[in-house]
């Protein structure tokens, strides 16, 4: 099993990684390891950041001991403070820490974005179909197609290398290319994919995979531009290299 520790980080050193706002959601187990990580990556220079902000639903979560100048503890539901941060708070430079255990929250984000901007519209949300060439895939309970490239047990903290860990060989695949080759090739077909929104979650430093909120915000606008004045059906994927979380949403 590879350890997150045992790697440097796997950004180019002579580039600055600066962030406004690093938002870690959950405060348990991998919440708080990553604040670790974060904390020692801008002790060794590998990134900036001016404030951490850890969101649980436990004001005495783990991560609740590591309060501090540079990190906020914001207690509430996830998808409640989706809703309230990036309405407004949100602003550019910020980055999501997503959990490996979180439901697929921006998507729901999303959801509800589509049903306020057209409360008098049909919106739902639909299982996607089968991914070609994929090799696992499951389907969940709340109509998301899970994902994965990788038939074995991946360290939850593998920062998807170029060299895989577990096959010792060059990792040949990644997700968000993948997924456009599925939307392309559904036209015309029962799931007609109009659009997608990939949101890339990325290793930036130290074993931390991020989201930018950037990226997030431009897939509202990807689902404006999709639905306005007419029916369409959204691909929107939360994915790294090698694992995803799929749904469609469809607005009619």
């Amino acid at each position: 099993m590879v350890r997150a520790d045992d790697h440097v980080p796997s950004v180019d050193p002579g580039v600055e990684q600066a962030y406004a706002t690093i938002v870690v959601v959950g405060g348990g187990c991998y919440g708080s390891y990553y604040v670790r990580q974060l904390r020692r990556a801008t002790a060794r220079g590998a990134l900036t950041y001016d404030r951490l902000l850890v969101v649980d639903r436990e004001a005495d979560c783990i991560a609740a001991a590591a309060v501090g100048d540079d990190l906020e503890l914001r207690v509430a539901d996830w998808s409640d403070f989706f809703s309230a941060y990036l309405a407004g708070e949100a602003r550019a430079g910020d980055a999501i820490v997503p959990s490996p255990l979180m439901p697929h929250l921006l998507f729901h984000w999303l959801e509800q974005r589509a049903r306020s901007l057209w409360p008098h519209r049909h919106v739902s949300v639909r299982l996607p179909g089968p991914v070609d060439g994929i090799p696992w895939q499951r389907e969940g309970q709340d109509g998301t197609r899970y994902v994965s490239f990788a038939e074995w047990i991946c360290p939850v903290n593998c920062i998807e290398p170029r060299i895989c860990p577990h096959t010792r060989s060059e990792r040949t695949w990644s997700m968000p290319p993948s997924l456009a080759a599925h939307v392309k090739s559904s036209v015309g077909t029962d799931e007609n994919l109009q659009a997608s929104v990939i949101l890339h979650c990325t290793h930036r430093a130290y074993g931390v995979g991020m989201i930018d909120v950037d990226d997030v915000l431009a897939g509202e606008r990807t689902l404006v531009a999709a639905a306005a004045g007419r029916r369409a059906n959204l691909l929107v994927g939360t994915v790294s290299h090698c694992h995803g979380a799929l749904g469609i949403l469809a607005v009619e």
